[in-house]
């Protein structure tokens, strides 16, 4: 069996939960191919009933149940498949781990009170898609964003900056020189830098107010080229977005 069960598990479990692990443990053939919704629809439940039943017979989620069933023997595709998927949740499981809700809560107060002032968003290279896709967001919530790639019209932008000005850096690595620069620009000027990188030696760190720094994959997907995962930068960025929504829905009054 895959799933093994005992007393004390199947005590735990409900009606439903029992006749998804009796499921699972009838697929072990099929099940490195399906998905955990495939298995919600074949048990008539619902892809959360499916995770909770996995969980509480002692395998933290989906994707280990499956990584237990790679055997030698395996389709060379599937492993592969599985290993890939296992990189993005690697990083995303890190990230959780090592970001400070404090500093993520800091950040958002600090961009609420930009409000009235302008935010400017700078990256480079393939962080910039990164920036641009947060700058949007921010722009439908009505704040009054800048961003740019350029780097010559980062460096020449911070050194004009008023104190009120608000400025958010994505770094994947933290040293690109005109990033580092810009932020020591905005930070003499008296304006305030938020860093968003994967590396906690990061120059950036010295002239940022506040910081959230996660994990990068040593996986480097196209060796030629620096295009290594900017997956940790991503959910950064939707988790302060979907705060900083969730903030102003708690501020807008209910329409009669």
């Amino acid at each position: 069996m895959i799933i093994e069960m005992n007393e004390d598990i199947a005590g735990r479990l409900t009606q439903t939960e029992k006749l998804i692990v009796k499921y699972i443990n009838r697929q072990e053939a099929a099940l490195s191919k399906m998905s955990i919704v495939d298995i919600a629809l074949e048990t008539f439940s619902s892809p959360s009933t499916v995770s909770r039943a996995i969980r509480k017979c002692g395998i933290n989620g989906f994707n280990e149940l499956r990584c237990k069933l790679m055997r030698p023997d395996t389709d060379k595709d599937i492993v592969s498949i599985s290993e890939i998927m296992n990189k993005s949740l690697i990083e995303a499981e890190v990230l959780l781990e090592r970001i400070s809700l404090q500093n993520l809560l800091e950040i958002v107060h600090r961009i609420e009170q930009a409000k009235d002032a302008r935010v400017y968003v700078l990256a480079r290279g393939l962080t910039s898609y990164v920036a641009k896709e947060f700058s949007l967001k921010l722009q439908l919530l009505d704040y009054n964003v800048m961003e740019t790639d350029d780097p010559n019209i980062m460096t020449s932008i911070t050194n004009h900056l008023p104190p009120s000005s608000l400025v958010i850096i994505f770094s994947l690595k933290g040293r690109t020189e005109e990033l580092v620069a810009s932020a020591r620009n905005a930070y003499s000027l008296g304006a305030d830098v938020i860093t968003c990188c994967c590396a906690d030696d990061s120059p950036l760190l010295a002239y940022s107010s506040k910081c959230l720094i996660g994990f990068k994959h040593k996986h480097v997907s196209i060796r030629e080229y620096e295009v290594t995962s900017r997956v940790a930068l991503s959910i950064m960025a939707r988790m302060i977005i979907d705060y900083l929504v969730q903030q102003n829905e708690e501020k807008t009054p209910p329409t009669s």
